[in-house]
């Protein structure tokens, strides 16, 4: 199920470089603390969270752009 995200989180994505033609690859902490890597995410709006994961878009604290390993 895709969550989608507040126009907050998407206006941040927009100003950040994508990963790839029109999605970037994101960390994702939740309230509570938890840290979700590795996430995609479409258009700057559209997140896709791993299948056995479900929680709403205002449990999210923070996104960062995932860092790449080199």
């Amino acid at each position: 199920m895709t969550v989608r995200l507040s126009p907050q989180w998407t206006e941040r994505l927009l100003r950040l470089p994508e990963t790839g033609m029109g999605y970037q690859v994101v960390d994702v902490t939740l309230r509570g603390g938890k840290t979700l890597p590795c996430l995609a995410v479409f258009n700057g709006q559209d997140l896709e969270p791993p299948p056995a994961e479900s929680f709403d878009a205002s449990d999210i604290v923070r996104i960062e752009l995932h860092e790449r390993d080199v």
